[in-house]
């Protein structure tokens, strides 16, 4: 499979006076596991439906491969939306067939795309029975098995572990991981920002319709505010207001969480701990991305 990219570029979409989107911009590359993360309503799913030509931008564009996406190139993409698109009283299997399908793939190649699916999803005991009859976290599988069967290019996945217990999502992070390993670009939405920091290259951070932050994980969560974890147990509680531009943000026994002003020196801080005795622990602390995220999503801040 050729090398490939989706770029979003400078996207705006407006609903009368609200504002969707605004310059949204980002690039999706070849084997990369994007996660695209905000709050309800942030404009992560508009992105996506203008991507697939669901809806129309104002302004702006979206390239794959360096071309303004086409009604053929839309038919690579494998699209796995929030809300379930199946039909409910069809089997499994001859539902994954139909959309093979429809996407021009002969019948006997989307019968053998479809079993491939089914098997590596854990769904091989239910490949004949009706959608309907489905747990919820097995119809995500069905759901995440049409996304694929046509053999796309590019997948773009809305909440795709939804309701999902932790053994479908381990059989699902592997599966897009492996997607990405082939060589194909992946971006997925999710609130579940433990799994994001774990399974993503890189991550976008949206607020209300605007990228605010993007990159690798390590590089988002350097970007924040420096805080240091001191130990300091033979020093008094207030040690620390002593110090110009810092201030204790959490207290767990004699162990504290400082947060450092810009140009505030952490080896002063060092020192004034040592000053008080013993010192067994001193260690800068990084932010968790979910930690990153409600700074920036609650505080409207950007890294």
């Amino acid at each position: 499979m050729p090398a490939s990219s989706l770029e979003i570029d400078h996207v705006t979409k407006h609903y009368g006076d609200v504002v969707a989107l605004q310059d949204m911009t980002f690039e999706v590359c070849a084997g990369e596991l994007f996660g695209f993360v905000g709050s309800n309503g942030a404009g992560k799913t508009t992105t996506m439906r203008i991507a697939l030509g669901v809806l129309a931008a104002d302004s702006g564009e979206v390239r794959w491969n360096g071309e303004p996406i086409t009604f053929a190139t839309r038919t690579r993409i494998g699209y796995m939306p929030e809300e379930r698109g199946l039909y409910p009283k069809m089997k499994v299997l001859d539902q994954l067939v139909y959309l093979a399908e429809l996407h021009g793939i002969g019948t006997n190649e989307a019968h053998r795309n479809a079993e491939n699916w089914i098997g590596r999803l854990g769904l091989r005991d239910r490949r004949l029975d009706e959608v309907q009859k489905l747990s919820l976290g097995n119809q995500q599988r069905v759901q995440l098995c049409a996304a694929l069967v046509h053999e796309p290019e590019v997948l773009v996945l809305d909440e795709p572990f939804s309701g999902l217990d932790p053994v479908a999502v381990d059989v699902m992070s592997k599966v897009l991981r492996d997607e990405a390993n082939a060589g194909v670009p992946v971006i997925f939405s999710s609130h579940q920002l433990d799994l994001v920091q774990r399974l993503c290259d890189r991550v976008g951070i949206v607020r209300n319709g605007q990228m605010v932050a993007c990159g690798t994980v390590d590089e988002l969560r350097a970007s924040g505010d420096v805080q240091l974890v001191v130990d300091a147990p033979d020093a008094s509680p207030e040690w620390p207001a002593e110090l110009p531009g810092v201030t204790v943000v959490a207290t767990n026994g004699t162990r504290r969480t400082l947060l450092l002003d810009a140009g505030v020196d952490d080896q002063t801080v060092l020192k004034a701990a040592l000053a008080t005795g013993e010192v067994t622990e001193f260690s800068r602390h990084k932010p968790s991305l979910a930690e990153l995220f409600r700074n920036v999503v609650s505080e409207g801040n950007a890294v």
